[in-house]
């Protein structure tokens, strides 16, 4: 059955969901906050600044009104960078204020709120009071827009305290190309999604600075404990994190090209400073953030976390990314398992 569904945010992955869901039947309006990026959308069906050389369905209407989007709709699908996540829920919240309409709440950003330390799900709960909607689904996994638009085959997750919202979504989404899976670990889901980006970053580090596969493969691994152990603290199930949004995100964002953190690693690693980095981006390198988040609720919790502890102290503290790896590798020795 084809559903109304507004997609917040035309950046990669919101703009590429958008058309998945418009291809699957759906009536899909996709909004924007860039007139220019609206224009570009529904007169040339491109969306050039994001994903090169891809042409969206032509059914595929897109706003720069947010009451218009959101417009009778069965769901609304968040998909703008972390810092936005707060700012666009308010908004929301006094359009809903004007109608009868309930829809469910999804999102698909991965990130911590800077200030708050707060998971995404809990920021739109916060902003999105329950009388105004339904319940809130988290859709992570591995996945890149450049891939989902060229049809290549992508398995994620959709997670929710509801299963039977985690169901409609999983629904929405499913195709011949496009696989979810639902899963009850919002906790676990959002911080896999989240933590991921940090060791995205050291991955790309480590190829601008030469080394080989082995320290790439340790990294990772090691990451993994560091994601786990934070997680299980903060109330997440521990097998969540060899799943698709736990270990198959991280290998998938810490080992492609197509992931901006990877190459913000990659090109600190050869020596650009973090600005030049940033400013030649041109898109939100989530993984910045979220180290700062990860790093001060590892120091709130007590938990060790020696590589996000190394990553943040080059990105926030000057250290040479040359020095932090010695230093990493002559700790004092540990059992692999504690």
């Amino acid at each position: 059955m084809a559903e109304k569904i507004a997609v917040l945010g035309a950046g990669s992955w919101g703009s590429v969901l958008a058309n998945l869901l418009d291809s699957n039947g759906n009536d899909v309006r996709l909004w924007s906050n860039n007139p220019k990026q609206v224009a570009e959308l529904n007169e040339n069906h491109t969306n050039e600044h994001y994903v090169h050389d891809f042409h969206y369905s032509e059914s595929l209407k897109a706003y720069t009104d947010l009451k218009a989007a959101l417009d009778g709709v069965a769901a609304i699908l968040f998909v703008v960078p972390t810092g936005a996540i707060r700012i666009v829920a308010k908004q929301v919240t006094e359009v809903l204020k004007q109608t009868d309409n309930h829809p469910i709440i999804i999102h698909a950003s991965k990130g911590l709120e800077l200030e708050t330390h707060k998971r995404l799900s809990e920021v739109l709960s916060e902003e999105i009071p329950a009388n105004l909607r339904q319940a809130v689904v988290v859709l992570s996994g591995p996945s890149h827009a450049e891939e989902v638009a060229k049809r290549d085959i992508t398995l994620i997750t959709a997670a929710s305290a509801n299963n039977d919202a985690a169901k409609f979504v999983q629904q929405l989404f499913m195709n011949d190309y496009f696989r979810i899976y639902t899963n009850n670990d919002v906790i676990g889901v959002e911080l896999g999604a989240a933590l991921k980006n940090i060791i995205a970053l050291g991955a790309g580090a480590l190829h601008g600075l030469g080394y080989g596969d082995d320290a790439k493969a340790a990294l990772m691994t090691r990451g993994l404990a560091e994601i786990s152990r934070l997680g299980v603290a903060l109330g997440a199930q521990p097998l969540t994190f060899i799943g698709l949004s736990g270990v198959g995100d991280l290998i998938v964002t810490a080992t492609s090209v197509h992931s901006r953190n990877w190459r913000a690693g990659n090109e600190l690693g050869q020596g650009q400073a973090l600005k030049t980095v940033i400013d030649t981006m041109g898109m939100v390198i989530e993984g910045i953030p979220s180290t700062k988040a990860a790093y001060e609720l590892a120091q709130q919790q007590h938990i060790e976390m020696p590589i996000t502890e190394a990553i943040y102290d080059v990105l926030y503290n000057g250290a040479d990314i040359k020095q932090v790896i010695p230093q990493l590798m002559q700790r004092e020795g540990k059992p692999e398992i504690q």
